[in-house]
């Protein structure tokens, strides 16, 4: 069981909150978790059994003592290996279908293969309506797979997807291929079944990004959006327990196995460098990746706050 450390996410003004504000901004160098059911890419990515923990450090006694502050993951936005990586509601043409067979499906439906040359007989709306799939597709793998692609802050969860069947006609999950009406559906039910029993299990879609199928946004890691070249990042989270008194000696992010309460590696560690108006400011950087580095800004005590309200 992952323990509970009190934290409630809120965007605006809390009446009466005596807790603190923290602001982290996350390097383009930090690892995303690795789609469910599916080996690590070294370097660039951690298992699916992990999290980040942001922990504060109190060295007053001569021994690091560290207390858990929050948990959160890393993702891609577009996941293009999970399973469940589908279309969602009433407002989509094939719910459950898999987003990388949308286009393709879509095709199928508008019996438009390939839109560089569409039958004679194709509608304007049919037209439209295959290009745009196309063009979707080719955004979903700029948001997956550029470098710099778009990695969103999110809930941390220890629950994975079960191994998708090996053809399209088995009772669990099926292959993204599958994207037939039958298919579609199961894998529509079996995912919002698992979201249902999970609401912290992330699930994200390229339709809005801040809007995810399930789990919590905290924010983004610093980086670009390929599709339109706009800046993206920074994360905050709102954590029960006032940061001022006593101040800590440091901070640290560490990559904890899932079902652990203690600190795991350190990624990330950096020591309070400046406070001004009630406001600590940490730089991170990481022994285990020299590239990645994070920047922390604390609100300590959200109840005598003079910057943000």
């Amino acid at each position: 069981m992952r323990f509970a450390i009190g934290l409630v996410f809120l965007v605006g003004c809390v009446d009466g909150f005596t807790g603190a504000n923290v602001q982290l901004d996350l390097s383009a160098f930090t690892p995303n978790q690795a789609s469910d059911n599916r080996p690590p890419v070294p370097m660039a990515e951690l298992p699916a059994q992990t999290h980040f923990t942001l922990w504060r450090v109190d060295s007053g006694s001569g021994t690091d003592v560290f207390t858990a502050l929050q948990q959160f993951e890393v993702h891609r936005v577009a996941d293009i290996g999970s399973a469940c990586f589908i279309d969602v509601g009433d407002q989509v043409p094939f719910p459950g279908v898999h987003v990388t067979e949308f286009a393709r499906k879509m095709g199928e439906s508008v019996m438009i293969p390939d839109i560089t040359n569409p039958p004679a007989g194709a509608t304007e709306q049919d037209r439209i309506d295959a290009a745009t799939a196309v063009q979707r597709a080719n955004n979903v793998q700029l948001l997956a797979t550029s470098p710099e692609g778009v990695k969103v802050i999110t809930t941390a969860s220890p629950t994975l997807y079960p191994p998708v069947d090996a053809d399209c006609t088995g009772t669990g999950l099926p292959p993204p291929v599958c994207r037939d009406d039958v298919s579609n559906a199961r894998r529509l039910a079996i995912c919002t079944e698992i979201w249902a029993a999970d609401p912290l299990k992330f699930e994200g879609t390229d339709r809005v990004l801040t809007s995810p199928l399930n789990g919590t946004t905290f924010g983004f890691v610093i980086g670009l959006n390929r599709i339109n070249n706009s800046p993206v990042g920074g994360a905050q989270f709102l954590v029960s327990d006032p940061l001022d008194a006593p101040r800590p000696d440091a901070f640290a992010i560490t990559i904890d196995p899932d079902g652990t309460t203690v600190p795991g590696t350190i990624f990330l560690y950096g020591v309070p460098t400046m406070t001004t108006r009630g406001v600590i400011h940490v730089r991170m950087t990481s022994p285990i990746n020299p590239m990645a580095t994070a920047v922390l800004a604390i609100v300590t005590d959200l109840s005598e706050d003079e910057v943000d309200f």
